[in-house]
């Protein structure tokens, strides 16, 4: 079972703790946001670079001379 760790600042005592079922389903809950915002930003980066190809073949611009514009 997943743990956490505790730590009293004042003591400098460090108590393992075993993770509710609560804490469990928040973790899982924010792993799979997490997830999903990563994807989210990768299929955006995705259509940018798209969208930028189209118009450089629209202005008959090659890869090497859009990246080379956009550098």
């Amino acid at each position: 079972m997943p743990t956490k760790l505790i730590v009293d600042c004042s003591t400098g005592v460090t108590t393992e703790v075993e993770l509710t079922a609560e804490e469990i389903a928040q973790r899982e809950a924010d792993a799979q946001a997490a997830a999903q915002a990563k994807a989210d930003e990768e299929a955006a980066a995705a259509a940018k670079q798209a969208e930028k190809e189209a118009i450089a073949a629209r202005l008959g611009l090659s890869a090497e001379e859009l990246s080379t514009l956009l550098s």
